[in-house]
């Protein structure tokens, strides 16, 4: 009997044990991502760095989490998920104990690239997790679960972060990953499946492996202009430029390696390379959240301190149509999903820049939750099922990985973007009403393009071939 024969042979309850498991890991690392903002002051002050040093802590484990996806996700397809899975939760958690335990800011640093080497296996990790072991039917349910942890997350980690500064010290924001990490490592141990992905005796694809470093560490750095901030010298176009040739260098190494990192036959059909487009576009729609405070604040007069407030019902809204339209996907389709969720991210983008003309809470409200629940549908489950049911189970981990990085990237140019269109108008309102049209018409372009997928009929199809090809 194959692997993926005796995953398809659990029963529920199993797979609700597998499904819990997935969903802390998954959790723990979006959690790290939403802590870490109120711990920014306590870090400055502590290492006594200014305010283009403490960028650096996000910056770093955005260029960690983006250069280690596709290994992890390679290594994961060749040796099997649940070693790989259980790897990268304790090289978080060793993250975690070098930064709390760092005697300076550069110890801070060597500790988030530990934890966002780590966390790059993680997601892509656990949703190939859920192609091995649900059948099509239930993967949208399961990956629409997931996928709401970072709503979740985002909820619950400024609050978690308050608490935890005003009874101990900064440390404790990352001590606390340690239970967790301790319960998912033993909870997976019991759980995970020991099979699930084939080995294969092809060598490992480092040429491969490291051209995808070096693409994404430079697109990183360029974008965020990293190097011209610290030498005080205009590099950022030269990185760029690397990065785009290093592309067709690592084409041309994909094409004659035996296993590739990034396997160039996930992009030769419309369906699967259309959803890596639409994952750029999610990315583009999450990322253009992180300036929806600074509309609070320039259009209707809000401090700061108290801006966040203002977005916890987008977070709610986000991580119920997270889930809520994972389990609508068999019913809809992914096609009209994708519709819905990016239709409403445009009309919630549109929405915003009315917020400075007197309508105030009256229209920013309904406009950022418009966007909360964009964000929650096209970041949920549904693009992930896509993959799912497009690729057999000896690549599930590879094309998950290319949806993290693909979102990744999106998130990285929309920051860049938004901010740079902001500036360009003065800031303010003004600026922002500007920025947030521009985010408006890529999400309408986004809904054009959704048009593309496979009819409902068809794509059920498909996820039924191939999950009867691999027994999952």
């Amino acid at each position: 009997m194959s692997a993926t024969s005796r995953n398809a042979d659990l029963d529920p309850q199993a797979r609700r044990r597998i499904l819990t498991v997935l969903f802390l890991g998954v959790f723990m690392a979006a959690l790290d991502v939403a802590i870490i903002a109120p711990a920014v002051p306590a870090l400055r002050d502590a290492f006594g760095i200014d305010n283009s040093q403490i960028g650096m802590v996000t910056i770093v484990f955005s260029l960690f989490i983006m250069s280690s996806t596709t290994l992890m996700a390679a290594l994961s397809d060749r040796y099997g998920r649940r070693p790989i899975y259980l790897l990268c939760v304790a090289g978080f958690a060793l993250g975690s104990l070098v930064i709390a335990f760092a005697p300076s800011f550069w110890v801070v640093l060597l500790g988030r690239a530990i934890q966002g080497f780590s966390a790059g296996g993680v997601n892509p990790t656990a949703s190939a997790v859920v192609g091995d072991v649900f059948p099509p039917a239930e993967r949208g349910k399961a990956l629409g679960l997931i996928g709401a942890t970072f709503g979740m997350a985002f909820l619950l980690g400024p609050l978690v972060a308050s608490l935890i500064l005003a009874v101990l010290s900064w440390h404790w924001i990352f001590l606390i990953n340690l239970p967790v990490a301790a319960v998912v490592l033993w909870l997976g141990n019991r759980n995970l499946p020991r099979v699930g992905a084939s080995g294969s005796p092809a060598p490992i694809d480092w040429p491969g492996i490291l051209l995808v470093a070096a693409t994404l560490s430079c697109l990183v750095l360029g974008i965020n202009r990293v190097i011209d901030k610290s030498l005080g010298v205009t590099l950022w176009p030269a990185l760029l430029a690397i990065a785009a040739l290093c592309v067709p260098a690592l084409i041309a190494v994909e094409r004659r390696a035996a296993r590739p990192v990034v396997p160039l036959n996930l992009f030769t059909t419309r369906q699967l390379a259309l959803t890596y487009i639409l994952c750029v576009g999610a990315g583009f729609g999450m990322g253009s959240v992180v300036f929806i405070s600074s509309v609070a604040v320039a259009g209707l007069g809000i401090a700061a301190k108290q801006a966040g407030m203002l977005l916890l019902p987008l977070v709610v809204v986000s991580a119920a149509g997270s889930m809520g339209f994972g389990r609508l996907l068999n019913t809809l389709g992914s096609r009209l999903v994708m519709l819905i969720g990016f239709g409403t991210l445009a009309a919630g983008s549109a929405m915003l820049p009315l917020t400075g003309t007197g309508l105030g809470l009256w229209v920013f409200m309904p406009a950022s939750m418009l966007v909360g629940l964009g964000v929650g549908i096209v970041v949920g489950g549904t693009l992930r099922t896509i993959v799912l049911n497009e690729v057999g189970a000896e690549q599930r981990a590879a094309a998950q990985g290319l949806i993290n990085v693909s979102i990744s990237v999106g998130s990285l140019l929309v920051v860049a973007a938004l901010s740079t269109l902001a500036d360009a108008r003065g800031g303010g309102m003004s600026g922002l009403a500007v920025a947030y049209l521009t985010a408006s018409a890529m999400m309408a372009v986004m809904f054009l393009l959704s048009l593309g997928l496979k009819a409902h009929g068809e794509e059920m199809g498909v996820a039924v071939a191939t999950g009867e090809a691999t027994g999952a």
